[in-house]
């Protein structure tokens, strides 16, 4: 056995062959290959880059090997089944194709259905032959260290990098673009880790969705709004106005660039609280009256600790960002004591 970081995987001697298309998806018709083995994060790919993986096999181009192992075997009958370590969404992916499931949304595009196909194009699909790697018989732990080493460099990946691994579609690529705005570059908001780990994403993912629906635990509804506009997000033109609107304000506001604006946390409070009263109440707010207020409340957040009586909102907000920024319950908090703020010019 060598050992290495998160487990031990045996030297092993690997093969790789050429199997037909279509004995894989027989095998996963019949059950004997396992394309989604429990331990796997359910890879999504959008219907877009289906259709880019499909329109490759039609014209006959390769892609990169697939990672088989043994299963189970049934000693009695001989029977046994394999497990795709690697490649769970190109197989998938084709069988679909071949088994015309509605999860597969070709549209109008160059792509034709299965079904639209000639006989020679048929025979030609399932004849392909795809580059397998048999890894042979691995424990569960060995199955997994090996899917790991295949997918990543890194094996304490955070939430977005594993999302990132899983997603690439309109709402990620929306995310990317609201974090790539010279609003958060020109005030240094995020560090050269952010960008590196791909918190700045994360970051954004956060902003859309609050904007969206409200404020939630952590990163916990990433995952649900990058899976349900992986295809198309109908609102990312309007959104992306909204949020440029609200920054321009931000912008005319002039906070000091010391100011506590400028730290994630509190940034992130002021652009959902800005975005709720100016675009969802369509309320009518002046840059200077709230960069008074606004910036008046940091401060005497900032004194909180100095302060013998402080403001109970500015201690609030203190205790909010200083244990559990990230939780829903700390978010609500922020956002309830500074929208007063905001708001109280208006009163």
């Amino acid at each position: 056995m060598q050992e290495h970081r998160g487990g031990s995987v045996k030297k092993m001697q690997t093969s790789a062959t050429n199997k037909r298309l279509r004995l894989l998806l027989t095998g996963i018709r019949d059950k004997t290959l396992v394309p989604n083995p429990h331990f796997q994060r359910r890879l999504v790919w959008s219907n877009a880059h289906k259709a880019a993986f499909l329109e490759t096999v039609l014209d006959g181009l390769p892609f990169p090997e697939i990672f088989l192992s043994a299963g189970e075997v049934n000693p009695d009958t001989g029977d046994g089944t394999e497990l795709i370590v690697d490649g769970q969404q190109r197989i998938t992916t084709l069988y679909e194709y071949f088994t015309d499931s509605s999860t597969l949304r070709l549209g109008q595009g160059r792509v034709p259905r299965y079904q639209e196909l000639n006989r020679d194009q048929k025979v030609a699909f399932l004849e392909y032959e795809v580059v397998v790697r048999d890894l042979g018989p691995l424990s569960e732990d060995e199955t997994r260290e090996i899917f790991h080493r295949i997918n990543s460099t890194n094996y304490s990946l955070n939430a977005m990098e594993v999302n990132n691994s899983r997603f690439d579609g309109a709402f990620k690529k929306f995310a990317e673009e609201v974090a790539a705005r010279s609003f958060f570059i020109d005030h240094r908001v995020f560090s050269s880790l952010d960008g590196r780990r791909m918190n700045d994403i994360g970051y954004a993912l956060t902003l859309v969705i609050s904007c969206i629906s409200g404020y939630f635990n952590r990163d916990d509804r990433h995952e649900e709004f990058l899976e349900r506009f992986n295809d198309d997000f109908p609102q990312q033109h309007v959104i992306s106005e909204n949020l440029t609107f609200i920054m321009k304000f931000i912008e005319e506001c002039k906070f000091p660039e010391r100011s506590r604006t400028w730290q994630k946390a509190d940034l992130l409070t002021l652009l959902v609280e800005l975005y709720q009263i100016m675009v969802v109440e369509s309320a009518k707010l002046d840059p200077r009256a709230v960069s008074s207020s606004v910036q008046s409340f940091y401060d005497e957040v900032d004194d909180v600790t100095r302060t013998a009586d402080p403001m109970p909102d500015a201690a609030e907000y203190y205790r909010r960002v200083r244990s559990g920024i990230n939780d829903r319950i700390s978010r609500i908090n922020r956002g309830t004591a500074l929208r007063g703020r905001i708001l109280s010019h208006l009163r």
